[in-house]
């Protein structure tokens, strides 16, 4: 497995072992409960993620087979592209990027979570996805998944490289589920 993919399926299976730490040390009320008017629960933090999963889910495979049309030699190590490496940096956990402090951002109204959904389903939805992108992920080892664009499911017009597409996922993921931590509390 090439060494960035293999730390894309390493963070994804982190962020699997994370979400299932705070589930299982998180009680139904405080699951489902917001911290504020204007934030969400835990239980909608997973939901907004499985949500940007499946979007992505349903662009990756066309991407891979395109990749696989131009592979030669097998890819030895992969680039994010500048906007690709800016949504990773925006939307990655909550931080300071330098100087610069990287807050909250408001998603588009279909990715929005609709709360209602029992715990298990979320979860279990949430690791069913977990699988099939790092199945995705194995499958486009070696090929030149920097070298093919997707359209961002969050902006048509942003179109950023595959790989870029995976550390945003991974990325994201880390983000929200820091907030789902913090909505538990």
């Amino acid at each position: 497995m090439q060494k960035q993919l293999a730390t894309v399926i390493e963070s994804l299976e982190s962020a699997q072992s994370r979400l299932r730490k705070l589930s299982d040390s998180v009680a139904d009320e405080a699951w489902k409960k917001r911290p504020g008017p204007a934030r969400w629960s835990a239980a909608e933090c997973v939901e907004h993620l499985n949500l940007t999963s499946r979007a992505y889910l349903a662009l990756l495979p066309d991407a891979l087979a395109r990749a696989k049309e131009r592979a030669r030699a097998p890819q030895k190590h992969y680039r994010r592209d500048p906007l690709g490496w800016f949504m990773s940096m925006m939307i990655g956990p909550l931080h300071h990027l330098g100087k610069i402090p990287v807050g909250r951002i408001k998603t588009t109204p279909k990715f929005v979570p609709k709360p209602g959904r029992a715990r298990t389903e979320i979860l279990s939805d949430f690791v069913r996805q977990q699988g099939d992108l790092i199945y995705l992920i194995r499958k486009g080892d070696g090929l030149p998944l920097d070298k093919v664009k997707i359209v961002s499911p969050f902006g048509g017009r942003m179109k950023y490289n595959s790989y870029s597409a995976l550390v945003i996922v991974a990325r994201h993921q880390h983000r929200h589920l820091q907030q789902a931590e913090e909505a538990s509390r």
